[in-house]
């Protein structure tokens, strides 16, 4: 959330903020709120000072009716005051709690999805000799994805991924673990983008838990919408949506000494999600699954150097598509689209032949210190001051979406597929599916 501080000195960006991405919140009634929040405190405190004096005064001395009466009348209006004080501040902070990040300069101001601006489009669309077809029509045919027993067992929207497209998918997830944590290669691809001043710290890779509290998930800001998440009944647990669900709240109320940072994390979860209200799209293959596998990124880093984190992290979903060949654009999302703690958002869409279209197969998020003020993850700057850290996450690979890719822009006529060399010596030099 934003510091209330920052909301007053800054009241007319933050209520454009508002209004840009659609948000629904009285910013007016958050500061009124806040006013009268620290009206009733500033007179608790004054009320509790006089109290002390009296005690002060009455210690090891004859007890005075008059100073008694004071005393006990004080209790009393401490304790109304101190009663309003409780009804107002849940108020308050709920309502803080909706006021959004306020987004970067850069960013489009849209009011929806359509409004979102293709920045750059990398390689032409992959062109076949035949009529391509798409990914389940593959995986079906060649035994690789089974949705029928998946429904059976599980219910719609699940799937069995077996044989070689399995395999497939522990090369993909070799591959990137590989390369992320290699420094190398974060070297070369922050070199080649010029983000100079940036550390060239690899990835700590991480098996994190599937599972969250509601109190990490909701200073994560990830909780909503509540409809597409899956609660643990009889427990405050909830199955994680994305690793960096999980990845983003581990340093919970936590200061970093200030050489720990950037710590950088590369997390592969199993990850849930309703998909409410996405009834009958695609619902043909393993577009939009009820469970899927995700390789994330998630990074904490000093103010000075978050937005070129957020750009290396961009930088790296590049990197990773160009080393499989596939066509791709970059997305600058618009206000509304980039999410309430955004300050701003990338996307990436991979050109699809079975669908004659390019889909959304990663994000990268820049949420500034809008998640770490409520997790209350800090560090600790050479002088001494202890200040929030700012934090970055973004899709290494989702690979459901990354397969479907592989096997679309990689397939032949007679349903096989050809493997992307750099995934070759994870398949025991193999290929062609």
């Amino acid at each position: 959330m934003l510091d209330i501080n920052y909301i007053r000195a800054n009241r007319q960006q933050v209520e454009n903020a508002i209004k840009n991405k659609g948000c629904d919140v009285d910013l007016a009634e958050v500061l009124k709120l806040d006013d009268e929040r620290k009206s009733l405190s500033q007179k608790i405190d004054g009320l509790r000072q006089a109290r002390n004096q009296i005690s002060a005064q009455m210690k090891n001395g004859k007890p005075d009716q008059k100073l008694i009466a004071e005393g006990k009348s004080l209790k009393e209006e401490i304790s109304t005051l101190e009663s309003e004080l409780s009804e107002i501040e849940p108020k308050y902070l709920t309502l803080l709690k909706q006021v959004p990040n306020v987004p970067t300069d850069d960013v489009p101001v849209g009011l929806s999805e359509d409004e979102n601006q293709v920045a750059e489009v990398v390689g032409e669309p992959t062109k076949f000799n035949f009529e391509p077809k798409n990914h389940y029509e593959i995986g079906v045919a060649r035994d690789w994805i089974d949705k029928e027993r998946a429904a059976k067992v599980s219910g719609s929207r699940f799937a069995y991924i077996k044989g070689e497209m399995l395999k497939l998918q522990m090369a993909i997830v070799n591959f990137v673990m590989n390369s992320l944590s290699d420094e190398g290669v974060i070297a070369e691809i922050i070199k080649k983008n010029k983000l100079t001043g940036l550390s060239t710290k690899p990835f700590t890779l991480v098996l994190p838990p599937l599972m969250l509290r509601t109190e990490m998930y909701d200073a994560m800001d990830r909780l909503e919408p509540q409809e597409d998440r899956y609660k643990i009944e009889g427990d405050e647990l909830w199955l994680q949506g994305s690793a960096e669900h999980v990845l983003g709240s581990m340093h919970a109320n936590e200061i970093f000494a200030g050489t720990e940072l950037p710590a950088r994390y590369l997390g592969y979860a199993t990850s849930f999600r309703q998909e409410a209200g996405t009834y009958g799209k695609d619902m043909e293959g393993i577009i939009r699954m009820h469970q899927f596998d995700k390789l994330e990124m998630e990074s904490f880093s000093t103010k000075e150097t978050s937005r070129k984190e957020h750009e290396l992290f961009v930088a790296i979903q590049r990197w990773l598509l160009e080393q499989l060949l596939l066509p791709y654009r970059v997305i600058r999302k618009c206000t509304f689209d980039i999410g309430k703690p955004d300050a701003r958002g990338i996307d990436m869409e991979v050109w699809l032949p079975g669908q004659d279209k390019y889909r959304e197969t990663h994000t990268a998020d820049y949420m500034t210190d809008y998640q770490s003020r409520r997790l209350n993850t800090r560090v600790r700057r050479e002088n001494g001051e202890v200040e929030l850290v700012h934090t970055n996450d973004a899709t290494a690979f989702a690979l459901g979406r990354i397969m479907i890719a592989v096997i679309e822009n990689n397939q032949n006529e007679d349903m096989t597929v050809r493997v992307p060399e750099v995934l070759r010596k994870y398949l025991n030099g193999k290929e062609i599916l």
